[in-house]
């Protein structure tokens, strides 16, 4: 599957197998992949985790220390996540039921998945202005909408002071990257029931599904449809990841709406958006504007130009240049190039792509645009 950054979420992804795989989105999405990237997911050694490690080496009393410290992290999590609520149908009010996951931020932030709280209506989806959030305590909260990304797909919420839930813990994200068979877990609501927490291990780090533009986190865990919008956590319980999407396996005889193969959007990333919501900036992230398509080239299949537009066509890119780097760093594949563009980038900023034309390689200088407007929409 190639990706490119002018059409991200246009772009076909084709079968491979014959069983088709349904991504589900929490309640609200549904459609069929299949991502080659997944097809070389090598997650490492879990024994090898440094957590893993340290367990296996202590002795009996320092291992009995660490397990009681993972326990009290992932407690603490617990404290950190609440429940989206769906609005009640019931006249009296007193029946409520959970549509998704979010986490407590502190200060009365609550982040979601923006489509854990989007309402459909005559047709079209719309971003509440307000939501109820319920804690593990069973206390409910409302909460104003304060801004939502749908780039990453990311939604932001507050609770006014007085009314925070009590107990509630403020949950941070890590400064690091989630690394292959890294050992995480995740607190929240599948099918509407919990907290519950579940347990597993980062896969592939630089997958995409056509329902976000940025990469995802595969990761090997037990999630349902309702766990979206919840926090993956490491073993320090600081947030790595935003729970996006599942892929869910369709059988004659029954639908599936849970499976150990999830997806997160990445936590740094996510922590951009909530900072830039929080201050009420919009956050824009670079475009290139180059669709690509994948060529043979000296026993290699390099990316290739199919079509260039904005920038890159303003650039002088032409139909059939080879890829071969950006600001030096190699180009080996389009989710490459992708990543490089959203996550090391800022629109208008320039950036040097070497590519070969007609045997021949050429530097051209690209001032980066702005992806499309992804702040509150």
């Amino acid at each position: 599957m190639f990706l490119t950054q002018g059409s991200v979420n246009r772009t076909t992804i084709r079968t491979r197998h014959a069983m088709l795989k349904k991504i589900a989105l929490g309640v609200a999405w549904s459609g069929f992949l299949l991502i080659p990237s997944l097809l070389s997911a090598n997650p490492a050694d879990p024994s090898t985790t440094p957590f893993d490690k340290a367990l296996r080496q202590s002795s009996g009393q320092a291992q009995d220390r660490l397990r009681a410290d993972f326990a009290e992290v992932v407690e603490q999590a617990k404290h950190g996540t609440v429940g989206i609520l769906t609005q009640s149908t019931q006249p009296d009010g007193k029946a409520f039921s959970v549509r998704g996951s979010g986490i407590y931020l502190g200060d009365g932030y609550v982040l979601t998945a923006r489509h854990a709280t989007k309402r459909q209506g005559a047709g079209t989806a719309t971003d509440p202005p307000h939501v109820s959030v319920i804690a593990g305590t069973l206390e409910e909260a409302p909460a104003a909408l304060v801004g939502v990304n749908q780039f990453l797909d990311v939604a932001l919420y507050r609770i006014s002071q007085e009314k925070v839930p009590h107990g509630l813990v403020a949950r941070t994200f890590s400064q690091t990257e989630a690394l292959p068979g890294e050992r995480v877990f995740t607190v929240g609501y599948p099918l509407g029931w919990g907290p519950a927490i579940s347990y597993g291990y980062i896969g592939n780090t630089n997958t995409f599904l056509q329902t976000v533009q940025s990469r995802l986190l595969q990761v090997d865990l037990s999630a349902c449809s309702g766990n979206s919008g919840g926090g993956l956590f490491n073993t320090r319980g600081e947030i790595v990841g935003l729970v996006h999407a599942i892929i869910q396996t369709e059988t004659v005889r029954e639908e599936r709406r849970c499976s150990r193969f999830a997806f997160a959007v990445p936590g740094p990333l996510v922590s951009k958006i909530v900072e830039a919501l929080k201050q009420g900036k919009p956050f824009h992230f670079s475009k290139l504007g180059l669709q690509l398509t994948s060529v043979k080239f000296e026993n290699r299949w390099r990316m290739a130009v199919a079509q260039a537009t904005g920038p890159a066509r303003r650039a002088g890119f032409k139909k059939g240049d080879v890829l071969l780097s950006i600001d030096d760093q190699p180009i080996n594949s389009a989710s490459q190039l992708k990543t490089y563009v959203i996550e090391r980038t800022r629109p208008l900023q320039p950036v040097s792509i070497r590519v070969l034309r007609q045997r021949k390689e050429k530097v051209l200088r690209v001032i980066l645009g702005k992806a499309r407007p992804s702040a509150q929409e």
